[in-house]
Protein backbone atom coordinates (compact mmCIF):
# COMPACT_ATOMS: atom_id res chain seq x y z
CA UNK A 1 0.00 0.00 0.00
CA UNK A 2 1.06 3.57 -0.43
CA UNK A 3 1.28 4.58 3.16
CA UNK A 4 -2.23 5.12 4.61
CA UNK A 5 -2.30 3.79 8.15
CA UNK A 6 -4.81 1.17 9.16
CA UNK A 7 -7.31 3.55 10.75
CA UNK A 8 -6.28 7.12 10.03
CA UNK A 9 -7.31 7.12 6.39
CA UNK A 10 -11.00 6.85 7.16
CA UNK A 11 -11.74 6.70 10.87
CA UNK A 12 -13.95 3.58 10.72
CA UNK A 13 -11.45 1.13 12.19
CA UNK A 14 -11.46 -1.13 9.12
CA UNK A 15 -8.78 -1.68 6.49
CA UNK A 16 -7.17 1.50 5.21
CA UNK A 17 -8.59 3.07 2.08
CA UNK A 18 -6.62 2.43 -1.07
CA UNK A 19 -5.66 5.23 -3.42
CA UNK A 20 -8.35 4.36 -6.02
CA UNK A 21 -10.99 4.34 -3.28
CA UNK A 22 -9.90 7.76 -2.02
CA UNK A 23 -9.95 9.18 -5.54
CA UNK A 24 -13.46 7.84 -6.12
CA UNK A 25 -14.65 9.27 -2.80
CA UNK A 26 -13.34 12.69 -3.82
CA UNK A 27 -15.32 12.51 -7.05
CA UNK A 28 -18.73 11.32 -5.82
CA UNK A 29 -21.59 13.71 -5.15
CA UNK A 30 -22.97 12.29 -1.88
CA UNK A 31 -26.54 13.42 -2.62
CA UNK A 32 -26.94 12.81 -6.35
CA UNK A 33 -24.76 9.72 -6.36
CA UNK A 34 -22.98 10.78 -9.53
CA UNK A 35 -19.39 11.88 -10.20
CA UNK A 36 -18.81 15.62 -10.01
CA UNK A 37 -16.45 15.32 -12.99
CA UNK A 38 -16.44 13.42 -16.28
CA UNK A 39 -17.31 9.80 -15.48
CA UNK A 40 -15.12 8.22 -18.17
CA UNK A 41 -12.12 10.30 -17.14
CA UNK A 42 -12.67 9.33 -13.51
CA UNK A 43 -12.56 5.64 -14.41
CA UNK A 44 -9.14 6.17 -15.99
CA UNK A 45 -7.95 7.84 -12.81
CA UNK A 46 -9.18 4.98 -10.64
CA UNK A 47 -7.33 2.46 -12.82
CA UNK A 48 -4.17 4.58 -12.77
CA UNK A 49 -4.37 4.89 -8.98
CA UNK A 50 -4.61 1.09 -8.73
CA UNK A 51 -1.35 0.84 -10.70
CA UNK A 52 0.30 3.23 -8.25
CA UNK A 53 -0.74 1.03 -5.33
CA UNK A 54 0.48 -2.13 -7.08
CA UNK A 55 3.87 -0.53 -7.71
CA UNK A 56 4.15 0.56 -4.07
CA UNK A 57 3.32 -3.00 -2.98
CA UNK A 58 6.06 -4.44 -5.21
CA UNK A 59 3.63 -6.25 -7.48
CA UNK A 60 4.52 -4.44 -10.71
CA UNK A 61 7.48 -2.71 -12.29
CA UNK A 62 7.59 0.02 -14.91
CA UNK A 63 9.88 -0.64 -17.88
CA UNK A 64 11.13 1.89 -20.41
CA UNK A 65 9.11 4.62 -18.75
CA UNK A 66 5.61 3.52 -19.71
CA UNK A 67 5.37 -0.27 -19.88
CA UNK A 68 3.93 -2.16 -16.92
CA UNK A 69 4.98 -5.70 -16.05
CA UNK A 70 3.94 -7.94 -13.19
CA UNK A 71 6.87 -8.62 -10.86
CA UNK A 72 4.97 -10.61 -8.24
CA UNK A 73 1.51 -12.08 -8.96
CA UNK A 74 0.79 -12.88 -5.29
CA UNK A 75 -2.59 -11.32 -4.32
CA UNK A 76 -2.66 -8.57 -1.72
CA UNK A 77 -6.02 -9.50 -0.18
CA UNK A 78 -7.74 -6.37 -1.44
CA UNK A 79 -10.47 -6.98 -4.06
CA UNK A 80 -9.75 -3.82 -6.05
CA UNK A 81 -5.98 -4.22 -6.22
CA UNK A 82 -6.16 -7.98 -6.77
CA UNK A 83 -8.63 -7.44 -9.61
CA UNK A 84 -6.32 -4.91 -11.20
CA UNK A 85 -3.34 -7.22 -10.79
CA UNK A 86 -5.20 -10.11 -12.40
CA UNK A 87 -6.09 -7.89 -15.37
CA UNK A 88 -2.41 -7.30 -16.19
CA UNK A 89 -0.44 -9.66 -18.48
CA UNK A 90 0.93 -12.67 -16.64
CA UNK A 91 4.64 -12.41 -15.81
CA UNK A 92 7.11 -14.16 -18.03
CA UNK A 93 9.84 -13.66 -20.56
CA UNK A 94 7.60 -14.24 -23.53
CA UNK A 95 6.48 -11.42 -25.78
CA UNK A 96 3.41 -9.66 -24.47
CA UNK A 97 4.22 -9.91 -20.76
CA UNK A 98 4.13 -6.11 -20.40
CA UNK A 99 1.68 -3.48 -21.57
CA UNK A 100 1.75 0.27 -22.14
CA UNK A 101 0.34 1.89 -19.03
CA UNK A 102 -2.14 4.21 -20.74
CA UNK A 103 -3.51 1.40 -22.92
CA UNK A 104 -4.07 -0.79 -19.88
CA UNK A 105 -5.76 2.12 -18.09
CA UNK A 106 -8.21 2.50 -20.97
CA UNK A 107 -8.99 -1.22 -21.20
CA UNK A 108 -9.22 -1.92 -17.46
CA UNK A 109 -10.97 1.29 -16.41
CA UNK A 110 -14.53 -0.04 -16.23
CA UNK A 111 -13.91 -3.30 -14.33
CA UNK A 112 -11.51 -1.68 -11.84
CA UNK A 113 -13.94 1.19 -11.29
CA UNK A 114 -16.79 -1.29 -10.65
CA UNK A 115 -14.64 -3.23 -8.18
CA UNK A 116 -13.92 0.02 -6.37
CA UNK A 117 -17.61 0.92 -6.16
CA UNK A 118 -18.41 -2.53 -4.77
CA UNK A 119 -15.69 -2.13 -2.16
CA UNK A 120 -17.09 1.23 -1.07
CA UNK A 121 -20.53 -0.40 -0.85
CA UNK A 122 -19.07 -3.06 1.45
CA UNK A 123 -17.58 -0.34 3.63
CA UNK A 124 -20.96 1.39 3.88
CA UNK A 125 -19.63 4.54 2.22
CA UNK A 126 -22.13 4.39 -0.67
CA UNK A 127 -25.34 2.60 -1.50
CA UNK A 128 -26.30 1.39 -4.96
CA UNK A 129 -29.55 2.81 -6.38
CA UNK A 130 -30.78 1.20 -9.62
CA UNK A 131 -32.33 3.56 -12.19
CA UNK A 132 -33.53 3.35 -15.78
CA UNK A 133 -32.95 5.95 -18.46
CA UNK A 134 -36.10 6.53 -20.53
CA UNK A 135 -37.61 3.67 -18.58
CA UNK A 136 -35.47 1.19 -20.53
CA UNK A 137 -31.72 1.43 -19.97
CA UNK A 138 -30.49 0.40 -16.52
CA UNK A 139 -27.83 2.34 -14.68
CA UNK A 140 -26.82 2.84 -11.06
CA UNK A 141 -26.23 5.83 -8.85
CA UNK A 142 -24.17 5.78 -5.65
CA UNK A 143 -25.28 8.30 -3.03
CA UNK A 144 -23.59 8.35 0.36
CA UNK A 145 -24.20 5.38 2.63
CA UNK A 146 -24.43 5.14 6.42
CA UNK A 147 -20.65 5.49 6.94
CA UNK A 148 -19.42 8.97 6.06
CA UNK A 149 -16.17 8.50 4.16
CA UNK A 150 -16.74 11.13 1.47
CA UNK A 151 -16.62 14.13 3.79
CA UNK A 152 -13.43 13.07 5.59
CA UNK A 153 -11.75 12.18 2.27
CA UNK A 154 -12.37 15.68 0.93
CA UNK A 155 -11.31 17.28 4.19
CA UNK A 156 -8.01 15.33 4.13
CA UNK A 157 -7.42 16.27 0.51
CA UNK A 158 -8.00 19.99 1.04
CA UNK A 159 -5.86 19.95 4.18
CA UNK A 160 -3.06 18.29 2.21
CA UNK A 161 -3.34 20.96 -0.48
CA UNK A 162 -3.11 23.68 2.16
CA UNK A 163 0.01 21.97 3.51
CA UNK A 164 1.52 21.82 -0.01
CA UNK A 165 1.13 18.03 -0.34
CA UNK A 166 3.55 17.01 2.40
CA UNK A 167 3.91 13.29 1.64
CA UNK A 168 4.17 10.95 -1.38
CA UNK A 169 0.67 9.54 -0.96
CA UNK A 170 -1.10 12.90 -1.04
CA UNK A 171 1.00 13.90 -4.04
CA UNK A 172 -0.11 10.76 -5.84
CA UNK A 173 -3.75 11.39 -4.99
CA UNK A 174 -3.51 15.00 -6.18
CA UNK A 175 -1.73 13.93 -9.35
CA UNK A 176 -4.49 11.49 -10.28
CA UNK A 177 -7.18 14.03 -9.46
CA UNK A 178 -5.53 16.55 -11.76
CA UNK A 179 -4.97 13.96 -14.49
CA UNK A 180 -8.72 13.43 -14.84
CA UNK A 181 -9.72 17.11 -14.44
CA UNK A 182 -11.15 16.55 -10.97
CA UNK A 183 -9.01 19.44 -9.75
CA UNK A 184 -11.39 21.80 -11.54
CA UNK A 185 -14.11 20.79 -9.06
CA UNK A 186 -12.00 20.52 -5.92
CA UNK A 187 -9.45 23.33 -6.13
CA UNK A 188 -10.60 26.93 -5.81
CA UNK A 189 -9.59 29.44 -8.42
CA UNK A 190 -9.62 29.49 -12.20
CA UNK A 191 -7.84 27.11 -14.56
CA UNK A 192 -4.76 29.32 -14.64
CA UNK A 193 -4.26 29.56 -10.87
CA UNK A 194 -0.77 28.68 -9.64
CA UNK A 195 -2.10 25.75 -7.61
CA UNK A 196 -3.93 24.24 -10.56
CA UNK A 197 -0.85 24.64 -12.76
CA UNK A 198 1.26 22.86 -10.15
CA UNK A 199 -1.21 19.99 -9.99
CA UNK A 200 -1.25 19.58 -13.77
CA UNK A 201 2.55 19.42 -13.77
CA UNK A 202 2.41 16.81 -11.04
CA UNK A 203 -0.03 14.74 -13.11
CA UNK A 204 2.59 14.51 -15.84
CA UNK A 205 5.44 13.67 -13.47
CA UNK A 206 3.87 10.65 -11.73
CA UNK A 207 3.88 7.83 -14.28
CA UNK A 208 0.57 6.24 -13.20
CA UNK A 209 -1.20 9.60 -13.19
CA UNK A 210 0.35 10.39 -16.56
CA UNK A 211 -1.09 7.15 -17.92
CA UNK A 212 -4.56 8.33 -16.86
CA UNK A 213 -3.83 11.78 -18.27
CA UNK A 214 -2.88 10.25 -21.64
CA UNK A 215 -6.09 8.23 -21.67
CA UNK A 216 -8.09 11.40 -21.00
CA UNK A 217 -6.30 13.29 -23.77
CA UNK A 218 -7.04 10.47 -26.22
CA UNK A 219 -10.76 10.84 -25.43
CA UNK A 220 -10.56 14.60 -25.85
CA UNK A 221 -8.78 14.25 -29.19
CA UNK A 222 -11.38 11.78 -30.43
CA UNK A 223 -14.19 14.08 -29.39
CA UNK A 224 -12.56 17.08 -31.09
CA UNK A 225 -12.09 15.22 -34.36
Amino acid sequence: MTGADETGAHGSGGPALTLPEELLLLALDPVRGRPISNAAYLRYGVAGAALAELEAAGRITVERGDRVAVANPLPLGDPVLDGALAALPAPGKQRGSSVKAHRWVRSAARPVHELCLRRLEERGAVRREPHRALGLFPYDRFPAGPVDLIGPARARFLAALDAHLPDPRTRLLAAHAAAVDLDAKLVPGGPFSAQRRDLKRLAKQEWSAHAAYQAVQMDKSSAAS
